[in-house]
């Protein structure tokens, strides 16, 4: 895990001096709340419908236990006792007074955490697979590239007044769990021929009004061209990207109408003149950052395969969760372990100040003093001796954090939604929680197999509705609130935008439809191995609009 240099310590502490004197001056109605609004969301404060909410930055979602006491201590003291983590890897506190912000700034920055870049147009916080560092499957640990990109952007003079948010997403293996083709530059770190490392670069991807996948501007980009490569692509986005209306400002818009050759064709003339200069990362400084994020050492624990074996014959529930929320390591003594934040009726994302305080307690004795935020709103034990799974799945039923859903249709994304964000047209957590009591029974969810349903209350898409595989938007419509069911969509390295499967449903209709699709679903299978998003993909929208708006139609 990185750790603050002494830059970053002076540079944090001189913006929360900073942001304290430009909160004393609001609160003294010195300056107006339009002349406050860019000065706090440079420090993560938003406005909300009802209070002001900080976004607190986790990068590429890594916390020590440490931190995340610090996070329950924010929300224990300055909060309702809980916070809300985030499709961005960060987490969000949703009602702080004003004048506790500045504290709470304060009590971060002693523990090496902040909330800068969580909001304006700048780049936003670097993300990465939650996985990564401990995935089977990983070619290398994406985060180190993802520390240096944090650092080469953090107040970058030239790109913290950009066009509009910018976002950067960072994979170290073939399978994509860090959604690289859906963000604004999508990085994936592999090898060539030779055993090289470097990136794919994926460009103008993202959600919301405008809905694209990212293409794929360059094959193998070598690792010490990284920092030139990128800052050619954010001189190009920089200089033609429109500022005239905030809804075509996105990258994605750019390369779309630019067109994908062309743009390719304006970064590699910029990068050319680039690529040779102070920007060229040294082996030593990769390897300086690298060795921050050097593994645990992983001591051999062979008993574990024979006490999982007996743990499983004296627990059925622990088996459950064993076999949904548990994945393979890199050393075969270990595991990965997903713990859920979408209990039954709960709220997605959301643990208290206890549930934080137990699982930083849970990482320090088990999980070598790590933990992950992952964008799907869970939290990550990526470093866990086989032979302890049995004592943590105990300690996580004592704080209510055991439920056996990882990928499972009640695992599900969803934004604050209209209960918090003045943006929403629509509510997003009592969908879910009147979706996740529907499908409540485990035994059900599993027959389902993995199902990934997302929730927007806006078309902003926090809650990454459009690669759902079952998306669902929140809209107005004549006052009163609508969702729009999109089908198909998918994060993954075969990413897709879901399509509009036909009229909206009311809020007293949504579970219901979200029940035929899968009904539908079930049906139609080829049998119990062909997964929803497979089956979707074959058989297209016709059975689903079927089952959803038959009746309208023979009643038409």
């Amino acid at each position: 895990m990185y750790r603050y240099d002494e830059f970053d310590h002076s540079f944090v502490q001189a913006r929360v001096a900073e942001f304290r004197d430009q909160v004393d001056r609001r609160l003294a109605g010195e300056i107006t709340e339009d002349q406050f609004r860019p000065l706090r969301l440079m420090n993560g404060v938003y406005l909300q419908l009802h209070a002001y909410m900080l976004r607190v930055a986790i990068p590429y979602g890594t916390l020590s236990s440490k931190q995340m006491r610090m996070l329950a201590h924010i929300a224990r003291t300055y909060d309702k006792g809980y916070g809300h983590f985030t499709t961005r890897q960060n987490i969000q506190y949703n009602w702080p007074a004003l004048s506790d912000i500045p504290a709470i700034l304060a009590d971060l920055a002693s523990v090496e955490m902040h909330a800068l870049q969580t909001s304006g147009n700048c780049i936003r916080n670097v993300t990465a697979d939650h996985f990564a560092g401990a995935a089977a499957d990983e070619v290398a640990d994406p985060r180190p590239y993802a520390e240096i990109l944090r650092q080469w952007s953090s107040v970058h003079p030239e790109f913290s007044y950009l066009p509009r948010k910018f976002k950067i997403a960072v994979t170290g293996a073939e399978r994509d769990r860090a959604a690289i083709q859906v963000h604004d530059i999508g990085l994936h770190l592999k090898k060539n021929e030779k055993g090289e490392l470097g990136f794919a670069v994926w460009v103008g991807g993202g959600q919301g009004r405008t809905p694209i996948i990212a293409k794929k501007i360059k094959d193998f980009l070598p690792e010490e061209h990284l920092l030139s490569y990128i800052t050619a692509v954010m001189r190009v986005y920089n200089l033609h990207g429109r500022r005239d209306n905030k809804y075509k400002a996105r990258i994605k818009i750019l390369v779309h109408e630019t067109g994908t050759e062309e743009f390719s064709r304006q970064v590699e003339a910029e990068w050319n003149a680039l690529k040779d200069s102070v920007l060229t990362l040294p082996e030593q400084d990769i390897a300086a950052i690298g060795a921050y994020f050097a593994p645990p050492a992983l001591a051999p624990r062979p008993e574990g395969d024979e006490v999982v074996k007996l743990a499983r014959l004296d627990s059925r529930s622990f088996g459950e969760w064993l076999d949904q929320n548990v994945v393979t390591h890199k050393h075969p003594d270990y595991a990965a372990v997903t713990i859920s934040l979408k209990g039954t009726g709960e709220a997605p994302g959301d643990a208290s100040d206890g549930q934080m305080d137990a699982v930083a307690d849970i990482a320090e004795r088990y999980a070598f003093d790590e933990i992950r935020v992952s964008h799907e709103q869970n939290l990550i034990l990526p470093h866990v001796a086989r032979a302890d799974l049995k004592a943590i799945y105990d300690r996580l039923v004592e704080i209510g954090l055991a439920t056996a859903n990882s990928n499972l249709i009640t695992d599900i994304i969803a934004c604050p939604g209209l209960d918090y964000c003045a943006l929403a047209n629509a509510r997003s957590i009592s969908v879910a929680q009147d979706i996740s009591q529907r499908f409540a029974s485990l035994a059900r969810q599993k027959e389902i197999g993995e199902l990934k349903l997302k929730i927007s209350g806006c078309i902003n898409a926090c809650g990454h509705h459009h690669v759902g595989h079952i998306g669902i938007l929140g809209v107005e419509k004549k006052g009163a609130e609508l969702y729009q069911v999109t089908l198909g969509g998918s994060g993954d390295e075969n990413a897709s935008i879901g399509e509009i499967i036909g009229r909206g449903f009311g809020p007293d209709e949504i579970t219901d439809a979200i029940e035929k699709i899968v009904d539908t679903y079930l049906a139609h299978r080829r049998d119990a191995s062909e997964k929803f998003l497979d089956a979707y993909r074959r058989l297209g929208p016709a059975p689903f609009k079927e089952a959803l708006y038959a009746s309208e139609a023979k009643a038409a």
